[in-house]
């Protein structure tokens, strides 16, 4: 008869009585995630489990959980190279207590009880990421299909390595000496979009292992190797509208109520391609029964090309007392920081007709073409040996991440050959806009006066070149980490082992930007697009595609990515030649090192712990502490300005360090047979980003994105954790737990953002530098645009990271059951089949002094909307991408060889740094990204032993991003329309 997984883990339990059958349980359920019977030899009470696929998996991974002695969550492959979803981040998203963030529809965020502030290892070794960040790998970076195991850890020991608030993420591979039969597979798959016109994309994976035993010991061999490509694409458009009309201003288009006009328009259509490597390789050797020694590779590579183009009606600020709306909406602002903000009507229907003398609004094309070029390689190093009361671990190990990031940048204006033309090199065009049904649509007004025809918008000779921003940046990141670990097996009361160990780690993070920035302001700089037409070709316009909206610019002329991803250097010379043939003044220039953006920061630690195991017949668990030093090298570049007015750069280093002791500790109660009690406290640290700690300066040309400015003051941010649950194994594969968890964070990092003044009657921004005495930073290099007469030159937002002088909390309730139908094949029978999975998660966040400020523009809307004459709004600035509720569901069908799965995931509004394609605050605070839910599913079959066909879709509803400015559901200034992706394929094992 089948028995209950309780049972096998309270034989498990102890360990004296069945180690035996704990190694042989724990071999089986790991190393073979596709078994058809396996059989248990211990009591007579103990018979045969059947499992395969997804209950082989669910069994597996209860099996671990139950049996640690601490808090973790655990995801297994349902079959070599097969674990429930294709990417790593969507895969992370069926844990309790996590959610993520998506970029153009493809997981790529992690968020653990509400931060991002986590580590990513692959079997325990750190990883980098190819940026700044200390959360390690990029997901998208490793494929699912070369890992056979997921592990989060929320409650660590002391032998856990610090830096996460979160949890940590531990990425395994399958262990070659833990294979009980040889392993060959090899999966071939296809991917389609439903937004994408690039066709079908391949995904191949491949996995071989085996062991065997010689005269000279055990070895053990296992490689999986993985190739995808993936196309995703998203349509991203975004209006604003932060600018009031009052009823006794005057304009043209004024109304007997104040409400707000329109200030800008985008249309960004992105279309991310993927081209993804992964090569994972094991070696064991067990030259006897007492040491083994292993070494470990993964080596990624990845090739992410993002082809975007933007359609922007611009300088609508100029003429926003012009265009009279037709139709209006009530905005409700909601409350901030304790103030009440009021309500105001907001245009949703009307034309944007062109000004006296034919200057605004002036259409736009930006073709962004970007690539990011990253190998990352982790190796591991080590041996372990058994003595009668002592193990040692030795490890050496080395994470690197060598990324480039070559991209072109051009912008276009559309010269409208009906509006007068004057000596810049831009002129209006009139557009029409609905933004009624939850859809922010806009076009070109071709019924207007003034307006383009469909062939003027096709004509190269229509077309002057504004902008080139080209890049060729690079990032180094790297970790190289020694630890020894020992484990002493005690007779002493309830003490069974203690740990103890030291781990030396240096990590080192380069950033080099290499750019180069163009602005063309004059028609006499500017050449017309028939100088460079073999550049240009029809941009996208298939915009209607994902919501069937009819009214966007479908008709448009841009740079073409492919020829920009080909060659740069020719992209470049052509726009250099036309720059020249039309007698220009202004060279189109290749992309030289910006000194005052390189930084390179060395960090080394030495930790050191010690950790007490024990264990009764019903407590268990453990005590320890872990101390660490760290010291930090920071060199940047210091450009300054001698007499002449000549630059000379200098080396800036700075150098500081730091010490923890972080005390942990884990209890767990064995209560009865089928319940589990958890208790865990303990301290850790976060790090800040390397690029938070750098001196360097990055400026752009464009006057809207605001200036990071590094902070090398920063202290790491330390956070003090407690968790609590219960967890009933009451039934076979089953269980329901409930949790709570707590935790006291401070000196949180927080990003502040300063926006300059803007005059409320031109918008003007201060235009004399160096100085912003009203706030901002001087930009020299940036175009002043609507901000001031024409010119470079204007103040600009500022941003850096602090560390919040408050204390924060975070706290929440987790809750899962799994529950499977299996042991009901006589009562049920086919539908014994099902299974179900469900978690939910309640989290809050209270506290901290850090606070956001509307800038001067949405300032003057709330006085408009309160009465309150020069009101200034504040709001404490939070912790972004946490979400107060979220729940998965997922049905599962497993008999008579199909295997389907379907996941609907669910996560409330929160508020987002990530504001379309710009890191702004739009009106001085985040956004918030509005409730959205998702449906994943899945469904294979087992033509034979060896052979599995199957079909798998992603976000089948085609669900939308909205997001909202100043308050959730507020007013609505975002959308991202993503697709759905259908991969379909067959795999075979031998």
């Amino acid at each position: 008869m089948n028995i209950k997984l309780n049972k096998i883990s309270s034989a498990l339990q102890n360990r004296r009585s069945y180690l035996p059958l704990y190694s042989a349980a724990l071999a089986a359920f790991l190393a073979t995630p596709n078994i058809h019977a396996q059989e248990v030899q211990a009591d007579d009470d103990l018979e045969v489990i059947q499992v395969s696929g997804i209950r082989s998996a669910l069994t597996s991974a209860l099996l671990e959980k139950r049996d640690s002695n601490n808090l973790v969550e655990i995801i297994e492959a349902e079959d070599i190279g097969k674990l429930p979803d294709q990417n790593l981040a969507e895969v992370l998203e069926n844990v309790t207590g996590v959610q993520i963030t998506r970029t153009a529809g493809v997981g790529t965020g992690v968020q653990i009880r509400g931060t991002n502030a986590n580590r990513t290892e692959i079997n325990g070794v750190s990883t980098v990421g190819s940026g700044a960040g200390r959360s390690g790998i990029n997901f998208e970076d490793v494929s699912a299909s070369i890992i056979a195991g997921v592990e989060v850890t929320k409650s660590p020991d002391a032998k856990t390595i610090e830096g996460s608030v979160g949890g940590t993420i531990n990425l395994r591979t399958i262990r070659p000496l833990q294979l009980s039969e040889p392993l060959a597979s090899i999966r071939v798959q296809g991917e389609s979009s439903s937004l994408s016109t690039d066709g079908i994309k391949p995904r191949l994976s491949g996995t071989y292992g085996d062991n065997w035993f010689t005269e000279h010991g055990e070895f053990g061999v296992v490689i999986s190797a993985s190739y995808a490509e993936k196309d995703v694409t998203a349509f991203r458009p975004r209006v604003d509208r932060d600018n009031v009309i009052t009823s006794d201003g005057g304009t043209a288009n004024a109304q007997d109520f104040d409400f707000l006009g329109i200030q800008f328009l985008n249309q960004d259509y992105d279309n991310h391609e993927y081209e993804t490597k992964n090569i994972s390789g094991s070696f064991e050797w067990a030259p006897n029964s007492d040491s083994k020694l292993y070494f470990d590779a993964t080596i990624n590579d990845q090739q992410r090309y993002a082809e975007g183009v933007a359609i922007q009606a611009s300088g609508v600020s100029d003429v926003i007392g012009v265009g009279v709306p037709t139709a209006f909406e009530t905005v409700n602002f909601g409350t901030l920081n304790g103030q009440n903000l009021g309500s105001i009507q907001a245009a949703t229907q009307g034309v944007i007709p062109v000004e006296d003398g034919g200057g605004d609004p002036n259409l736009r094309v930006n073709a962004d073409t970007s690539s990011r070029v990253t190998k990352s390689e982790i190796f591991r190093l080590g041996g372990e040996w058994q003595g009668d009361n002592l193990k040692v671990v030795v490890e050496a190990s080395t994470s690197t991440s060598d990324s480039s990031n070559p991209s072109i940048n051009t912008r276009l204006n559309f010269i409208n050959p009906n509006a007068a033309l004057n000596s810049s090199n831009e002129n209006g065009t009139p557009f029409i806009y609905d933004l009624t049904g939850g859809s922010l649509a806009f076009g070109v007004a071709f019924d207007e006066a003034n307006s383009p025809t469909v062939a003027d918008m096709m004509n190269p000779a229509n077309y002057m070149l504004r902008d080139v921003q080209s890049a060729r940046d690079k990032t180094e990141n790297t970790e190289d980490a020694f630890r020894v670990d020992l484990t002493y097996g005690l007779d002493w009361s309830i003490f069974t082992t203690i740990d103890f160990g030291l781990r030396h780690s240096k990590a080192t993070s380069m950033t080099d930007q290499i750019r180069s920035n163009v602005g063309l302001r004059t028609a006499t700089d500017s050449p017309r697009g028939d100088l460079f037409a073999e550049l240009l070709i029809a941009g996208p316009d298939n915009f209607g595609d994902a919501d069937g909206r009819e009214l966007f610019v479908s008709d448009f002329l841009m740079v073409n990515p492919e020829m920009v991803s080909a060659d740069q250097d020719n992209v470049l010379r052509i726009l250099n030649d036309a720059v020249t043939a039309h007698g220009g003044s202004t060279p189109i220039t290749a992309p030289t090192s910006e000194v005052s953006a390189f930084f390179d920061i060395e960090e080394t630690t030495n930790a050191l712990y010690a950790q007490a195991n024990f264990s009764t017949d019903y407590i268990r668990g453990n005590v320890g502490v872990r101390y660490l030093e760290t010291e930090v090298t920071s060199t940047g570049n210091s450009v300054t300005t001698d007499t002449n007015g000549n630059p000379t750069v200098s080396k800036v280093t700075n150098v500081g360090d730091y010490s923890f002791f972080l005390p942990r500790i884990n209890l767990v109660g064995d209560v009865t047979e089928d319940l589990v009690l958890r208790a865990g406290w303990g301290k850790d640290i976060r790090r800040p980003d390397f690029n938070d700690l750098s001196t360097s300066v990055t400026y752009s040309t464009s006057p809207n994105p605001p200036v990071s400015v590094g902070n090398p003051n920063l202290e790491p941010e330390e956070v003090t954790s407690f968790d609590l649950s219960a967890e009933w194994y009451f039934a076979q594969a089953s269980v329901f737990s409930i949790g709570y968890f707590h935790k006291t964070r401070n000196n949180l990092f927080a990003n502040q953002q300063v926006d300059p003044y803007e005059d409320p009657e031109t918008g003007y921004r201060d235009t004399t530098g160096p100085d912003c005495e009203q706030g901002g930073i001087w930009n020299p290099i940036a175009d002043i645009n609507v901000f001031g007469p024409v010119g470079v030159g204007v103040c600009v937002p500022w941003s850096t990271t602090i560390n919040d002088t408050g204390e924060t909390t975070q706290e929440g309730v987790e809750m899962a059951v799994q529950y499977d139908l299996s042991s009901f094949e006589s009562e049920l029978g086919w539908a014994s089949g099902f299974g179900v999975l469900a978690n939910y998660t309640y989290q809050k966040f209270d506290g901290g002094e850090a606070l956001d400020y509307a800038a001067s523009r949405p300032n003057e809307v709330f006085a408009a909307t309160t009465g309150i004459d020069g009101i200034e709004v504040s709001a404490l600035h939070g912790l972004p991408d946490l979400s107060e509720t979220a729940y998965n569901f997922t049905l599962y069908y497993e008999k008579f060889g199909l295997s389907a799965r379907m996941r609907y995931t669910w996560r409330e509004a929160y508020r987002s740094e990530d504001f379309g394609s710009t890191t702004t605050y739009p009106w001085g605070f985040m956004v918030v990204q509005e409730d959205r839910g998702q449906l994943n599913a899945s469904i294979s079959y087992d033509v034979t032993e060896q052979l599995n066909i199957g079909i798998e879709g992603v976000n089948l509803t085609e669900s939308e991003v909205a997001q909202s400015c100043v308050n959730g559901g507020a007013l609505l200034c975002f959308q991202g329309l993503t697709d759905r992706r259908i991969t379909f394929g067959a795999s075979y094992r031998w």
